[in-house]
């Protein structure tokens, strides 16, 4: 039984101009090559149609499954899903210990008919690579409950079942319960999880969505006015998540791995949100928004006007660049960073892991900082970026807010030469597309000011 999520009616107004704003929202962050991929899902399914079936079909024996299947998908996405269902007569050729040969033959089933694209088979898929997108294609047999035996060909190797009917299903039953609200909530989430670096699988996003929903009535009838509310409550709710290791995936059950804690960065999310629905209306709420899901959210109508008054200056205020504008994002790592800090004559510092302790605040002026990864849990080989961006007055001053993207090595050493804030962004990239990023605040003091380091 649900219940009615009274949390926010203290906040929450259907407000025309807010409706308005997370339209454009949604608008910006629609998919923008639905066509290529089309194109592309079409050239696998017919490869394996005539390696398997002598047809040249392209839309039959098929499945597109993951967050494009459940239309949850968000721009810039790069990690695709596709069942392949072979044909029954094939399954004495490779039911006996056959997993790795069946991942092969769809492999080079696949690359005889586009020799120039990379593909090449995994533990559980075949992995065929374009340019800014991938799709994993698990050849699978029908079994006798409508649903799908896979091939896992690590070890000994063995049949798995996939379900992907059951959370197709319930992600387009519980939509149109909630009035096209879980779709919505699931892309806020994504465009929330790329804004701030948070490694989260696309099942477990909408799986979670699909179980806030389920606690409130509160988003059944409501639709683009509510839309800050609903995330609001969302990343409330997986703040106060318990720290667990997998969940049931909504509709099949299935096991649903998490791979990354993320309450705490939901928690930062909740507050955001807050602070932009008690803003109400233009450009401090806007900007909050924009702060919690990234650019694609509208400007108010007086940012909007500070904006092109920018964009007409000459000076400091031009050398911003953002990743999204050279990249699509689509966040499937986590990354770390930290900062040594020296100085001749003084003994280093590790400046996040000083901070956890309570010992740094400030970072005064005259040290050199050499910010690296720490840790990542990133897949295959990646070329890293480095943006480095100089706020407040004394900046502008020197006519240094930089703020370049520039690609680099896995460290990247620089100088704390005057008081402000300064942050510190490093992207990962693979296949042309943001996989990872983390960001580290440097507010840097004058001597004079008592700074800490």
């Amino acid at each position: 039984m649900r219940k009615s999520n009274l949390y926010f009616n203290r906040i929450g107004r259907d407000q025309i101009s807010i409706a308005a704003d997370f339209k454009t929202f949604f608008d910006n962050i629609a998919i923008d090559n639905a066509d290529t991929i089309s194109m592309r899902y079409g050239e696998v399914t017919r490869a394996l149609n005539m390696a398997f079936r002598n047809t040249d079909a392209r839309n039959s024996n098929n499945l597109q499954v993951g967050s494009y299947g459940r239309w949850t998908a968000i721009k810039g996405i790069s990690d695709l899903d596709m069942l392949y269902i072979m044909p029954e007569w094939t399954w004495d050729d490779y039911k006996d210990g056959g997993q790795a040969k069946l991942l092969r033959h769809a492999a080079n089933a696949i690359k005889s008919r586009y020799p120039r694209t990379e593909v090449y088979p995994d533990t559980l898929v075949v992995v065929v690579e374009y340019a800014n997108f991938k799709i994993e294609v698990q050849p699978v047999f029908n079994d006798s409950h409508g649903h799908y035996l896979y091939p896992y060909a690590r070890g000994v190797g063995g049949w798995r079942t996939t379900k992907p009917r059951p959370e197709l299903d319930a992600t387009a039953s519980l939509n149109r319960d909630t009035n096209g609200n879980l779709r919505r909530l699931a892309k806020m989430a994504r465009a929330w999880k790329n804004k701030h670096g948070v490694q989260m699988g696309g099942l477990l996003i909408d799986t979670l969505a699909h179980n806030y929903l389920r606690t409130t009535d509160q988003f059944d009838k409501t639709s683009f006015g509510a839309c800050g509310n609903m995330i609001a409550g969302f990343l409330e709710f997986l703040a106060d998540q318990p720290d667990q290791d997998r969940y049931a995936a909504l509709g099949s059950g299935q096991h649903v791995k998490v791979k990354k804690k993320f309450q705490k960065k939901a928690r930062k999310g909740a507050d955001i949100a807050l602070r932009a629905l008690e803003a109400g209306e233009g450009a401090a709420a806007n900007n909050l928004w924009r702060a919690l899901l990234g650019r694609a959210f509208p400007y108010g109508a007086r940012s909007i006007l500070l904006e092109k008054s920018y964009t007409a200056a000459s000076g400091p205020m031009r050398t911003e660049e953002f990743i999204e504008d050279m990249f699509p994002v689509d966040i499937r790592y986590s990354l770390r960073l930290e900062c040594e800090v020296t100085q001749d004559g003084f003994r280093a510092f590790l400046m996040r892991a000083a901070r956890r302790l309570g010992g740094v605040k400030y970072i005064k002026r005259e040290k050199m900082l050499r910010f690296y990864i720490e840790s990542h849990t990133i897949k295959r080989d990646f070329d890293v970026y480095w943006k480095v961006l100089n706020r407040g007055p004394e900046a502008f001053r020197r006519d240094m807010v930089r703020g370049q993207i520039e690609r680099g090595d896995p460290s990247k050493i620089e100088h704390s030469s005057f008081r402000g804030e300064h942050v510190v962004d490093c992207f990962a990239v693979q296949n042309g597309v943001v996989v990872a990023k983390d960001r580290i605040h440097v507010p840097i003091t004058d001597e004079s000011e008592g700074g800490y380091g």
